[in-house]
């Protein structure tokens, strides 16, 4: 096997890219931006010309590439194939066949949430366990599965789309999926900012809510600092996430939900919020999962994609 490893992180703004060693250790990390215009036709062969380019820098012979790592937003099948990524503006793409095409490297392919669960388990803060759930609370909320160490997919590379759980009967507004009580209508940091103006309008309580842009950090700051408002919120927010939590334990038995994205900047008072009905709802089996925050933040990718490739190997 190769001695260097690329991992590749595509988001619809930028490329996130680092070189690693076969130990995990990274070598170099850099970004390039994400051309999407043209139906994204020019992301492939870019990201090909910057690792070519980084090869050439290095001095590396190409037999010292062990292959190429790459995280996509869209669901991707067993022969590296993404069926759509709306934010990248591709159709049916064979990414990994481009990419070994254009670098001369093997390549190996996930979807990004998926990935940021495999480099959460190998680098981040789901060392230790071999079965997780990885929960990105960010502007929506994504999932990754790995069972025995092994990620989850499904049969179409769409499992692990844990914000798309139906969780709420009675909800009139549609989510972005076009389905309607997804739990990421809730649990999100735009959900969370739902359920805040709700909150406010059915009740005259002094907030300092009512006095500053309304976001997921705000209400958790308010919490923070003891307001009756938000902490409403925050019991709202828990109670449905925890339900959420709970329906994924009953059928995944994880050891450990970590959770990252941007809410979870917030940091361990989430889980005074959460673990309550996690614990209410859950199959007695399933009630010791632990809670974890994520560490590797935007690195995520990067780290899960040079892992694809390590497993790849095995």
């Amino acid at each position: 096997m190769g001695r260097y490893i690329f991992g590749v992180d595509v988001g619809g703004t930028s490329v996130k890219m680092g070189l690693f060693d076969a130990g995990g250790m990274v070598v170099d990390k850099w970004e390039i931006p994400t051309r999407t215009e043209n139906g994204g036709e020019n992301i492939l062969p870019d990201i090909a010309e910057s690792i070519n380019r980084k090869i050439e820098e290095k001095q590396y012979q190409k037999e010292e590439v062990a292959g190429i790592g790459i995280a996509v937003p869209g669901p991707v099948n067993g022969a590296g194939v993404v069926n759509k990524a709306v934010n990248l503006g591709w159709d049916v793409t064979p990414v990994k066949e481009i990419i070994e095409r254009l670098c001369g490297v093997p390549a190996q392919v996930g979807n990004d949430a998926n990935v940021a669960a495999l480099g959460e388990m190998w680098k981040g803060g789901g060392q230790g366990y071999t079965s997780l759930v990885l929960v990105t609370l960010g502007t929506g909320i994504g999932g990754g599965v790995i069972v025995d160490g092994r990620l989850v997919t499904g049969a179409d590379g769409a499992g692990g789309e844990i914000g798309h759980m139906h969780v709420m009967d009675d909800e009139q507004e549609a989510c972005n999926c076009g389905c309607r009580g997804c739990l990421e209508q809730y649990g999100s940091a735009t959900g969370i900012v739902r359920l805040a103006r709700k909150v406010l309008e059915r009740t005259e309580e002094p907030s300092v809510l009512r006095d500053t842009e309304v976001t997921a950090k705000a209400v958790f700051d308010a919490v923070k600092a003891g307001d009756r408002t938000a902490i409403a919120v925050a019991e709202e927010f828990g109670e449905i996430l925890g339900k959420g939590f709970a329906m994924i334990a009953s059928v995944l038995n994880p050891a450990a939900f970590v959770v990252g994205g941007g809410v979870s900047k917030a940091g361990e008072i989430l889980f005074e919020y959460i673990r309550p009905a996690f614990e209410k709802y859950a199959f007695p089996g399933s009630k010791d999962a632990k809670f974890v925050l994520a560490t590797l933040g935007n690195d995520a990718g990067i780290y899960g994609s040079a892992k694809l490739v390590l497993d790849a190997a095995i």
